[in-house]
């Protein structure tokens, strides 16, 4: 008897620990997963940022002088940063040609690319702002959100592996003294069953 109470004690331990760590997250991801329904029906009003601006010749120079593509050269990152107030970040891989250098930029909640004209010396950069609806649903698919926030996902996502199996550990334990317990488990399997082979094609 002292060994089942000390597992049902350490089943309730993890039951709680596993939902103080799910908690925030379920709730965003429950708002979310409501408003990514909703899309349609959701107002948006995306804002649009343009900047055009003269590539300096040195910086121009730079940019012609590496052979191999990929992210931009440092002295080019700085330049952006320090006089346009753009931070492209230093892993970003672009589009490399003879006449052009092209960066997509997407980030969550909006999208956004630079464009580095090497033949007419000209930076185009164009962001598109689309709200806060659309940054938290982009968390949710986890879009543009980079490795970090992918692994915070996965780890959330064991959190609540760990909350529903103890939760149901827990059930069994309690079953008998509750009769409605399986009936209930079961109706929560059998009506999104019924929905989508009635309505899901």
């Amino acid at each position: 008897m002292r060994e089942q109470r000390g597992s049902l004690g350490t089943v309730r331990q993890w039951h709680w620990i596993s939902s103080a760590v799910c908690l925030v997250g379920m709730v965003l991801f429950a708002i979310t997963g409501i408003t990514l329904n909703h899309a349609d029906i959701i107002p948006a009003d995306p804002r649009i940022t343009t900047l055009e601006a003269e590539l300096p010749a040195e910086i121009a120079a730079v940019l012609k002088a590496q052979e191999v593509a990929g992210p931009l050269p440092e002295p080019v990152l700085e330049w952006l940063a320090a006089d346009l107030d753009l931070h492209v970040g230093v892993d970003r891989l672009g589009e490399w040609s003879e006449e052009e250098v092209y960066l997509a930029l997407p980030e969550p909640g909006g999208d956004a690319w630079l464009s580095l004209d090497l033949a007419a010396g000209e930076l185009f950069y164009e962001r598109t702002d689309r709200g806060w609806i659309s940054y938290f649903n982009d968390l949710h698919k986890a879009r543009s959100t980079g490795m970090i926030w992918r692994w915070f996902i996965d780890v959330f996502a064991i959190a609540c592996i760990v909350f529903c199996v103890t939760g149901l550990l827990l059930l069994i334990r309690h079953a008998d003294h509750r009769p409605a317990t399986w009936p209930t488990v079961g109706l929560g399997l059998v009506v999104p069953l019924v929905l989508i082979i009635l309505f899901v094609h």
